[in-house]
C-alpha cells in the first residue's frame, strides 16, 4: 500500500549514501563533523558539495579556512560519528576527547582520521545558499583510498567498506555488488555493447587519474 509523507521525508530518500566526517582546521583548531548532504558536482573540474546549516561550527571553519577534507568512516567508527555529530566543536575539542589518530593530508591543512576507508581534500570553490542550508563547493585536490575498500568502485568484500545514514541514529553498511547485464535486444547484442562502453569509460577514468597524479 502507498501511503502520503511529509515532504520534509524526501530527503530521506536521498541521504542513503555514505556518511562522511568532515573535517577543518583554522589557526591550529582542527574541528570535525558527520555530513550526510554530500555530493559529486562536477567531473571536469573535480568538484564535490557538501551541505552546512550556518548554527554549526563548521560553517565557519569551512568558510574561515577555505578548504576541508571528507573522511568515510566504516561501521567501526559507528559511535565515532554519533557523538561527532552531537556535540558542538564550538564548545567541545571533539577529537581530542575522542582520542582518534589523525594523519596529516597532502594538499589541505584540515586533518584526516584514521581508521576510515576513504578521503577526499578539497579547496572551497564557492559557497552558495540554499534555503536554509549553505552548499559549499570543493575542488578536489587529494583523494585516497584503503585499497581493501576501493578500487574504482566499492568493494564490499569484507569490514572495510562504507557507513551509510538513514536518519535519526540508524546507519547501515551495503551488502554485496550486484552488476547488471542487460540482454540481447532486436539482434543487437546489447550486453556486449554494455561491456565495452563501460571498458572505454574505465579506461578514460584510469587515463584522469594517472594524468591527475601526474601533475601531483
Amino acid at each position: 500500500m502507498r501511503r502520503h509523507l511529509s515532504e520534509h521525508d524526501a530527503r530521506r530518500f536521498l541521504v542513503a549514501g555514505p556518511v562522511a566526517l568532515l573535517t577543518t582546521k583554522w589557526r591550529g583548531v582542527p574541528d570535525v563533523m558527520p555530513v550526510a548532504w554530500s555530493m559529486p558536482l562536477s567531473a571536469e573540474p573535480p568538484l564535490v558539495g557538501v551541505m552546512v546549516h550556518p548554527s554549526r561550527h563548521s560553517h565557519d571553519m569551512i568558510r574561515w579556512s577555505e578548504e576541508f577534507a571528507l573522511n568515510f568512516p566504516g561501521p567501526e567508527l559507528l559511535n565515532h560519528v554519533a557523538y561527532f555529530g552531537s556535540v558542538s566543536g564550538a564548545a567541545v575539542a571533539k577529537l581530542d576527547v575522542s582520542k582518534l589518530p589523525t594523519l596529516s593530508a597532502r594538499k589541505v591543512e584540515a586533518p584526516l582520521l584514521e581508521g576510515c576507508v576513504a578521503w577526499v581534500e578539497c579547496g572551497v570553490e564557492d559557497a552558495i545558499r540554499l534555503g536554509d542550508h549553505t552548499l559549499f563547493v570543493g575542488r578536489v585536490q587529494a583523494v585516497s583510498a584503503d585499497d581493501e575498500a576501493f578500487n574504482e568502485t566499492w568493494l564490499l568484500e569484507n569490514e572495510a567498506r562504507p557507513l551509510h545514514y538513514l536518519g535519526g541514529l540508524l546507519y547501515a553498511t551495503l551488502e554485496k555488488r550486484l552488476e547488471a547485464r542487460p540482454p540481447a535486444l532486436s539482434g543487437t547484442n546489447v550486453g556486449e555493447e554494455f561491456e565495452r562502453q563501460r571498458a572505454e569509460e574505465s579506461e578514460r577514468e584510469a587515463e584522469e587519474r594517472a594524468e591527475r597524479e601526474s601533475r601531483d
